[in-house]
């Protein structure tokens, strides 16, 4: 049997191409699983074009399987497994050896799409601590969001809180855009009871980030003094928690429209990672102006993927996938996400 994959040399998205290699047999403590669905995140983008350098793990191939996010099924299990048979539904984890804790260099060596090749193939062979259960009440391609997007989200809101404890209520959580983690966010901070605030450039992704249950709404394009909104919509106590995903043009935003003691999770950069005017304040200052804790956020361990997965079941949340493509439109699938147009998840599937 051999197994179909793409590959980029990480020269852009025309670097994606489709290649068969020989099916891989696993070794002790590992299983073999087929891959059913796999979900995009931004970061797949950036390593295809070569700009994912912002992370010192180890050195990178020159040419490498990409994404990291997926949903299959066990085929094959070595000796000294115990957790998985065949037939199991699992989901990969970031970085497989991220099992609790902090996130270190070490463990960043290990994460899937770089530098390791990831899960863009029909088959791959996992160790064993490097799935979770896929959830019973989601389909493969629901579950093949949660690696990175649900995961990040969930270490956004709940991840300075320990192991085990949740919270939202009475809290207010701002998300910026309608991407795969704003839409995790959403759906998690409601159903932990949160105030929920959100931006896009788009009424119609607001329309529908409503109907998810989103209290208040704001078009940035609109209204580019956004944060004077969520100042107004919170009362003027500013939002709690923060899922930054904008970057250079959005962080002092965040920063006039938190709360004290508030949380900003410095999750993405998608309006650039450089900010190229010299009279803002010192970031130093603006964190301690009302005591904010500044916290960048890299996905999380495997426990607390774990401890999402059970708030998941028990509030039976499905999350948003916008579109689906086959796995022979895989360069198709990299562009509809570089464009900006979804809202939620873009899944490749496999089977």
């Amino acid at each position: 049997m051999s197994v179909q994959q793409w590959v980029t040399s990480l020269q852009g998205l025309d670097s994606l191409r489709p290649r068969a290699v020989p099916a891989p047999t696993p070794g002790p403590g590992e299983v073999l699983v087929e891959i059913h669905a796999i979900s995009l995140n931004y970061r797949d983008v950036e390593v295809t074009k070569g700009e994912y350098k912002h992370h010192n793990t180890a050195e990178q191939d020159t040419t490498v399987v990409p994404c990291s996010d997926m949903c299959g099924v066990v085929k094959q299990v070595a000796p000294g497994v115990e957790r998985w048979q065949v037939g199991d539904r699992v989901v990969s984890t970031f970085a497989p050896d991220h099992l609790t804790g902090q996130v270190t260099e070490k463990e960043l060596a290990g994460s899937l799409g770089l530098p390791q090749d990831g899960v863009l193939t029909t088959h791959r062979v996992f160790p064993e601590y490097g799935l979770v259960k896929a959830p019973s009440h989601m389909s493969d391609e629901q579950a093949a969001t949660l690696t990175i997007a649900s995961v990040t989200a969930w270490m956004a809101i709940n991840g300075m809180r320990p192991l085990g404890q949740s919270g939202g209520k009475g809290e207010y959580v701002l998300l910026q855009g309608t991407g795969g983690v704003a839409i995790a966010g959403l759906q998690l901070a409601k159903a932990s009871g949160a105030t929920v605030i959100i931006t896009s450039s788009s009424d119609a992704k607001l329309d529908q980030a409503k109907r998810l249950g989103a209290d208040f709404t704001i078009n940035y394009r609109t209204t580019p003094n956004w944060e004077e909104e969520v100042m107004k919509f919170t009362g003027n106590h500013g939002a709690d928690i923060i899922l930054e995903t904008g970057g250079a043009q959005t962080l002092r935003k965040s920063f006039d429209c938190i709360a004290f003691g508030g949380l900003i999770d410095c999750i993405g950069y998608v309006t650039g990672k450089v900010d190229a005017d010299d009279d803002r304040l010192n970031v130093n200052v603006l964190t301690l102006r009302r005591t904010v804790t500044l916290k960048g956020i890299i996905n999380g361990p495997t426990d607390r993927f774990e401890e999402m997965l059970r708030f998941y079941g028990a509030h039976q949340i499905h999350p948003v996938v916008n579109r689906v493509f086959a796995f022979t439109k895989v360069k198709e699938a990299f562009r509809f996400l570089e464009s900006g147009s979804h809202f939620g998840k873009v899944v490749i599937k496999v089977k």
